[in-house]
C-alpha cells in the first residue's frame, strides 16, 4: 500500500472512523491506520475485541484513549 498523504485533522479522524467501523462490521482482526496524520483516536477503537494487529504509525498521537485497553 503506498504511503497517504496526512490530512487534515477532521479528515482523518473520519477515515479512521470509517476504518474502524468497516473492521468491526466484518469481524476483522487487522487495522490500518498509517499514515493518516491522526492526532486523537476515535475512542470507538474499542469495540474491537478480535483485534490482534493494530498499525498506528506515522501518525502525530501523543495519548491513546482509555478505550485502547479493550483490545
Amino acid at each position: 500500500m503506498d504511503k497517504e498523504k496526512p490530512q487534515d485533522g477532521r479528515a482523518a479522524y473520519a477515515e479512521a472512523l470509517r476504518r474502524i467501523e468497516e473492521c468491526e462490521s466484518k469481524g476483522g482482526t487487522a487495522l490500518d491506520l498509517r499514515g493518516l496524520g491522526l492526532e486523537t483516536l476515535p475512542p470507538e477503537i474499542g469495540r474491537l475485541t478480535a483485534l490482534t494487529r493494530l498499525d498506528l504509525s506515522d501518525n502525530r498521537l501523543t495519548t491513546l484513549p482509555p478505550e485502547i485497553g479493550w483490545l
